[in-house]
């Protein structure tokens, strides 16, 4: 799963390869904004055909966050 979610990082998100680690913060090391963090959901749930809870959101601060919590949806 971690290597598919960098793919899309890299690929959707302009994101480098090297700084894409799942302890990574979206906003404190990747420089996410809340625009971005839309964008990611959407691609997210498209990519990986579930939904994000949206009380969940504010808790998925990294990349790792994120990946745990596709992980739990299929």
């Amino acid at each position: 799963m971690f290597e598919k979610f960098k793919d899309l990082l890299v690929e959707e998100m302009s994101i480098d390869p090297k700084v894409i680690v799942p302890e990574a913060s979206f906003v404190n090391d990747l420089g996410f904004n809340s625009l971005d963090l839309a964008d990611l959901v959407v691609l997210c749930e498209d990519t990986f055909g579930m939904e994000f809870d949206e009380e969940e959101l504010p808790h998925l601060l990294t990349i790792g966050d994120v990946i745990k919590y596709i992980e739990k949806q299929k």
